[in-house]
């Protein structure tokens, strides 16, 4: 049989990324890869329907009313519906299973949603901040009534449609991103409103561009977050909240444990970290009970249920020369062993990282 004619039925034992050789495992137990896409898919479906639907008649009162924030307002609609059709789409790539040379399947295509949901608040925070400073300079006649009414209804629809979104999982920085915004715009058409109210009573035609003001400050904000949060992960930095040194360090404490190098900690999409590292026992220890013991740790402490740990004993294969595995002196850095690729070293007792 050539090296291609199997079937690729079995199941896969799914560690990370940096197994080398000597025991290494992939500790995996019963976590959970993805959302409940197809729940989570008809909230978004019946979100994305109240949007259009209502986005549609916003267009055509705005320019009747010449309401930059009511149009400012259905632009940001237009994104909430992209960003939703993004995340249904992200959101059925991500669930096919990982085969070919995607060993993590397509996961991080949620990813790529939120970020795009980023980008595109940014872009268009900017362009209505440019049309309101405009309006605020030379304001237009602007009906005041036809604003607060449809405006109100806004409020409605997007209340309507942030409580579907609220009911799928806001874990999935995908839906996430969609979440955000609609809420952005809820608040918006509760400025709109309050604007719209202004100018039917005092006549104070800024109080427009003042409430498409406060919209570009709310879309700034999401915006910024979910780039942020998305580049993280394309980074691949650890997670929010987990320290890879404290992680290390407690790791290195453990019985029998003598030293940990080649330590990396990422996130494959939002909300599945993941962690492999070299870890280096004491001659004559049980390398099977420590993984077991680390991989424990990390389950129940960090939340890591994806790990790969190659456990070998101190001055193993060392005629092999495959990698620097005695214990270096004060300060000294093996030859073949690079600290700018493999990270810090971290071993029992005080060190520097």
């Amino acid at each position: 049989m050539s090296s291609h004619d199997h079937e690729h039925t079995h199941d896969h034992a799914h560690g990370g990324r940096d197994g080398h050789g000597g025991h290494g495992h992939g500790g995996h137990g019963g976590h959970s890869h993805g959302v409940a896409a197809d729940a989570d898919r008809r909230w978004l479906v019946s979100a994305l329907t109240l949007i259009v639907v209502f986005m549609a008649g916003e267009v055509v009162v705005g320019f009747a009313a010449q309401s930059l924030a009511l149009i400012s307002d259905a632009a940001h609609m237009l994104t909430d519906a992209a960003s939703i059709v993004l995340a249904l789409i992200a959101m059925r790539l991500s669930a096919r299973p990982a085969r070919g040379g995607y060993t993590y399947g397509l996961k991080r295509a949620e990813i790529l949603s939120a970020q795009a949901n980023g980008l595109t608040l940014l872009l268009l925070s900017a362009w209505l901040a440019y049309e309101a400073v405009g309006r605020l300079i030379s304001p237009p006649e602007v009906k005041g009534s036809l604003v607060l009414v449809t405006a109100l209804v806004g409020v409605v629809v997007n209340l309507a449609a942030a409580w579907c979104m609220s009911k799928a999982n806001r874990t999935s920085l995908n839906v996430e991103g969609a979440f955000q915004h609609v809420v952005t715009d809820l608040y918006a058409f509760i400025a709109t409103a309050v604007a719209g109210a202004i100018m039917l009573t005092t006549g104070f035609l800024r109080a427009d561009a003042i409430a498409s003001l406060i919209v570009v400050a709310l879309m700034l904000r999401a915006g910024f977050g979910l780039v942020r949060d998305s580049g993280r992960i394309f980074l691949e930095a650890a997670p929010a909240g987990i320290d890879p040194d404290a992680v290390a360090d407690q790791l290195v404490a453990a019985p029998e444990v003598v030293e940990i190098h080649d330590l990396h900690i990422w996130e494959i999409t939002s909300g599945q970290p993941a962690i492999s590292a070299h870890i280096l026992v004491a001659p004559g220890g049980d390398c099977h009970a420590v993984r077991r013991d680390l991989q424990r740790q990390l389950r129940e402490d960090y939340r890591i249920t994806h790990a790969t740990l190659q456990v070998d004993h101190l001055g193993e294969d060392e005629e092999q020369d495959l990698l620097q595995i005695t214990r270096p002196t004060a300060g000294a850095v093996a030859a073949d062993h690079c600290a700018d690729s493999h990270g810090p070293v971290h071993r029992s007792g005080p060190h520097e990282h």
